[in-house]
This record gives C-alpha cells, structure tokens and sequence, in this order.
C-alpha cells in the first residue's frame, strides 16, 4: 500500500470514529507528526538493542513488518495473533511485548495504558533476601495487615508461590507474580490496573514502593 492510500485509509477510518469531515479528519491526522525511527525506543519503553537480542529485529524493523500487514488498523489481540503465528519462536510474552511496542510507537496507546478500555496500568517490582514461600505468605491474610494497612482486599484466585489475583476497594485490580530466585532469594512483581489516569499510576508507584519498604522490615527486621 503507497502511503497516499494508506493515509486515505486512515482518514476514512477517522472519519467513521469521530463523524469528522475528509477535510478535518485528514487535517487532524497531518497534525500528528511521525515520529522518527531514533525515537522508536524511547516510545516503545524498550531499548533496540534489547528488543534486537529477543526478537532479532529493531523496533524500525519490527514497525516495517507490522505496518506492512496494517497491524494499524487492527485491534490489540488481532496483531498480537498475527505476530504470534508470523513468528512463532517469539512465544507469547515476547508477541505481546512487540505488539505494545508498536502501538506505542504508531500513537495508537500512551505508555501503560490499554488500548481498548484507555485505563492504565503501574508496574512496581522489589527482590528480597528470603524463601519464595516466605515472600508469598506474607500477603496471606494473617500477615498483610503489617504490611499494607487496613486495604479491604479480595484474593480472587491465587497459585501457592507463583501469583495471585486481587480486587481492590477503590474497584482497581492487582495482579502479582512470586519468582523463586534461590534458596534464600525471591522477587515480587505487581501490576495494579484499571487506573484512570498517569498520575494514578504515579501515585500507585509510589504507594507500592512504600508498602514494599514496610514489607522488607517485616521479612528481614531491617
């Protein structure tokens, strides 16, 4: 597809979605500058050299091939399936990981936000110097308080030493994922989801890395 077509496509699409005229749809999508293939990376939240060593292209390759199929007129689960079964040595985290990427990158979602709902997401990790099935019971019900507070919660479902599922009061939700890195060694991931805004997810950053504080004095009295 040359790109006048393509940019006729996109305004038609634009169009559709917002009631806009040719003229104003096409004005608005000019307006929106491409970004350059250095900037790629930054977009994208992932270094090239980091998405070359995992998937053996670039983000400007990966852009290439993915514009190539219209991945930007797909929805998220549509390019993620495309480039699950276009290349399937990738596995399923890795297709993901490149599908985000690259709607990142053609503006179709900000940085931590879902394409389809708009919410966001926060990320927040912390290693700690005990078992893995320590780490894990301390966010059973016995021993959480000490740690995160009076939070109402509700563990959905849980996998013992591996993850668990939790609604949160305020209607948000919390995934975490336990790694075993040793005998004496384990990791903690959270996402907490369904946030409204950037600075929700700056505010749930930051109110993690203190409950992870408090959960270290717990685990190791320091």
């Amino acid at each position: 597809m040359t790109e006048k077509k393509d940019l006729k496509k996109r305004v038609r699409a634009r169009m559709a979605k917002t009631g806009e005229s040719y003229a104003a749809a096409r004005a608005q999508l000019l307006a929106k500058r491409e970004p350059k293939p250095a900037e790629y990376a930054e977009l994208a939240g992932m270094s090239d050299e980091a998405v070359r060593k995992k998937t053996g292209k670039t983000w400007a390759e990966w852009v290439q091939a993915l514009d190539a199929m219209d991945a930007r007129s797909m929805g998220h689960r549509d390019i993620a399936k495309a480039v699950g079964e276009r290349w399937p040595a990738l596995g399923g985290w890795w297709a993901q990981t490149v599908t985000v990427g690259y709607e990142r990158i053609r503006g179709l979602r900000a940085k931590g936000q879902r394409r389809t709902t708009k919410l966001f997401d926060a990320h927040k990790s912390r290693t700690f110097p005990v078992p893995v099935a320590q780490l894990y019971a301390a966010f059973g019900a016995r021993l959480r308080r000490r740690w995160l507070g009076e939070v109402e919660l509700t563990i959905r479902t849980s996998k013992k030493n591996r993850s668990m599922r939790i609604s949160w009061p305020d209607g948000t939700s919390v995934n975490a994922w336990f790694t075993d890195k040793g005998p004496q060694k384990s990791s903690v991931a959270i996402q907490h989801t369904k946030l409204a805004s950037v600075a929700d997810v700056k505010r749930a950053k930051e109110a993690w890395a203190a409950r992870f504080d408090r959960l270290r004095v717990l685990l190791t009295g320091k």
